[in-house]
């Protein structure tokens, strides 16, 4: 049996690859044989990233600055990267931010900011790369979700939780939809994961503590942890899974 689990002559692309988990899971592709096409709005950071991912796997990276909340923009870096390898086999979207208000006072232009990034650009980068698989017949897509998208939570994410909700279905019905063009698209659902953003819970052990006791695996996830359900999900081992969210969560959802 061959190892359905590499990623040899495939051509990824991996929007908000800049850091946190975006640019583990470039790396981890890469690491298992993907060419891979790091991209987010900044290019000195993506150009450290692809970088990194040359020189500890010895596989070929670029970086395409992109918006993907513009779509002139991520058209631009797919016509790149097929102009560049010929095709897509491989969409991550790693993206993502949170901007927290009380649900009472929340600034509908934050609203919108949040669905602008989390939910469409998510589509729009589904939409570009999606037409190119069509043509191929193939092609693989993975979805930044949360654990966030099936439970609610305090603290001013209503927002959040929101935008999660939609990538999910989003995930499910293009699953549906283009499963006839041979292309999955499946999710990724992380607990609360440590990266730039959230490095300040990590340095308060009370705070650290607090919601490392939330989890029952107690601790609080890494950008590592995220890697291996990825490089599944885009490997021929994954070839019947599709609509799916995998939560990697240290067991938060099976409560």
């Amino acid at each position: 049996m061959k190892n359905i689990f590499k990623l040899d002559g495939k051509i990824a692309i991996v929007t908000g690859g800049a850091g946190g988990i975006g640019e583990a899971l470039a790396l981890g592709l890469g690491i298992h044989g993907a060419t891979v096409v790091v991209s987010s709005r900044n290019q000195e950071a993506i150009d450290k990233v692809a970088k990194k991912i040359t020189a500890e796997t010895g596989n070929e990276a670029m970086a395409i600055a992109s918006d993907v909340t513009d779509e002139k923009s991520v058209q631009n870096l797919v016509d790149k990267v097929v102009e560049k390898y010929g095709r897509v086999d491989i969409l991550v979207n790693a993206m993502g931010m949170n901007i927290k208000h009380n649900a009472f006072d929340y600034p509908m232009e934050d609203w919108d900011k949040l669905f602008s990034v989390n939910v469409k650009g998510t589509m729009i980068a589904c939409k570009a790369a999606g037409k190119v698989m069509q043509a191929q017949k193939s092609g693989a897509i993975v979805n930044l979700s949360s654990v966030r998208g099936i439970r609610g939570y305090t603290g001013g994410n209503t927002g959040y939780c929101a935008t999660k909700g939609a990538v999910e279905l989003i995930t499910k019905a293009l699953a549906l939809e283009w499963a006839p063009s041979g292309i999955r698209v499946n999710a990724l659902g992380p607990a609360l994961v440590i990266t730039p953003g959230t490095k300040h819970i990590a340095e308060d052990p009370k705070l650290a503590a607090k919601y490392a006791a939330a989890v029952p695996m107690g601790r609080i996830g890494l950008p590592e942890d995220m890697v291996g359900a990825v490089v599944y999900l885009v490997s021929d081992a994954a070839s019947f899974v599709s609509g799916q969210t995998i939560y990697v969560d240290g067991g938060l959802t099976a409560a």
